[in-house]
């Protein structure tokens, strides 16, 4: 309750665009989230092959990590409200399209363009707040905002499932349900340009598109070569981070309708529930961070997650695979928040955009080249060491890039603390 006191307090004192594109993103995401939780299956209703759906996610995510950086560097020079609203209409409309239309060349021309839209929500949406809330405040916005991401997307994620298994209980074709729940999704994702249109650009913020202007009391910036520098090992860092999660993360449904057979309604429901915990998780990250330091705090939330990954890899009984998935989703996931503080305090206003544009091309790279290595791993060993293998090969990619990330900021961390 104290909890939610103080953030409906921080609500009300929030600018007026804040929460308005507070409401935009959770309607963005309440709409992929419907999309995407069914979307692997409807192809695989359509009569493609697994290695499909690979190549589905493989095309869109190597289209928003070639467009990461072009749209950041827009975001630093022009209008972010206006992106922002380009975005997220055409995002909404390309859904549409992608739940009607059914040619192998359509999946693979609209997964292209959903690529391309989608990135200026994922750039754009750190350094917008960053832009419009004071450094001290940014770790605690950062995890309301995820927090209330996330929960937009349980919603969605569950709706979608049991929504389908409805229709189907009701009569429907299995293909004509998933048609309708995407077709939702597409909606309620065209809906999020409205709060967008009606924010009103901040002061700060036109500037910030006219040029690059620094108040005389703020600190000199830090020099470019040295906040490339940092950018350049961030993106290491989330590289590997990025070829883990691409082995795994992609295929969860699959995973749990492959190996358990659960119907579509549990498993929505459970991945609904990992987002939950994520949600609690990192709400306490903050807490976390104050303790012992942002670094060392995602070390921490990251380690945690491994054995846990291991165990969702390995088993074969439903109940241990599910609490081992959720407390890894949990885990992993809550270090988001941190992750983002630690890149935007670090660098200065004039090259926000372009750190997270960077730090999003480097993950999305690795995500992207996994597709047919995953494909090709459960072809060839099934569906028990095949999952099997690729979550233990993520788990040593998420070992070293801990350890890598605490090789090299850790000192630097230091440093910003006293």
């Amino acid at each position: 309750m104290k909890f939610i006191q103080s953030t409906a307090a921080e609500w009300r004192g929030w600018s007026r665009s804040i929460r308005l594109f507070f409401l935009s993103n959770m309607l963005y995401q309440f709409g992929t989230g419907l999309f995407s939780v069914l979307y692997n299956l409807y192809i695989h209703e359509l009569g493609y092959p697994d290695a499909m759906s690979g190549t589905v996610v493989s095309m869109q995510s190597l289209a928003t990590a070639i467009c990461f950086i072009p749209i950041g560097l827009f975001g630093d020079r022009i209008s972010r409200k206006r992106l922002l609203v380009i975005g997220a209409l055409c995002s909404g409309i390309i859904l549409a399209g992608r739940s009607l239309f059914e040619s192998e060349s359509s999946l693979v021309t609209m997964a292209v363009l959903t690529g391309i839209f989608a990135t200026v929500f994922q750039v754009l949406a750190i350094p917008f707040l960053a832009d419009n809330v004071d450094k001290k405040d940014r770790l605690r916005t950062f995890s309301i905002y995820s927090a209330f991401v996330l929960a937009a997307q349980v919603a969605g994620s569950l709706g979608g499932g049991v929504i389908s298994d409805v229709l189907q209980d009701a009569g429907v074709s299995t293909l004509l349900s998933f048609k309708l729940v995407l077709l939702a999704g597409s909606i309620a994702t065209i809906g999020a340009f409205v709060p967008l249109q009606a924010m009103r650009e901040s002061k700060r913020q036109t500037d910030a598109a006219e040029g690059p202007r620094h108040q005389p009391t703020a600190s000199p910036p830090a020099p470019v070569g040295k906040e490339l520098r940092f950018i350049a090992a961030f993106a290491a860092v989330e590289l590997l981070i990025g070829i883990g999660s691409g082995l795994v993360i992609p295929y969860l449904n699959l995973y749990f309708t492959n190996r358990f057979e659960i119907s579509l309604s549990g498993m929505s429901f459970l991945l609904s529930l990992g987002q939950v915990m994520t949600i609690f998780s990192m709400l306490i990250g903050p807490t976390l961070a104050n303790r012992v330091g942002q670094v060392k705090a995602i070390v921490i939330f990251q380690t945690l997650s491994l054995p846990f990954l291991l165990i969702t890899g390995f088993t074969n009984m439903l109940l241990v695979a599910s609490v081992s998935f959720l407390f890894r989703q949990a885990l992993m996931n809550a270090a988001n928040p941190l992750l983002s503080a630690t890149l935007m305090n670090r660098v200065s206003a004039r090259t926000q955009s372009l750190a997270n544009s960077v730090m999003q091309t480097a993950f999305m790279m690795g995500w992207a080249t996994m597709g047919p290595v995953q494909s090709h791993i459960i072809a060839s060993h099934g569906y028990y060491w095949g999952y099997a293998i690729t979550f233990s090969i993520t788990g040593c990619l998420y070992v070293t890039a801990s350890l890598l990330f605490l090789v090299l900021f850790r000192e630097k961390q230091k440093r910003l603390a006293r």
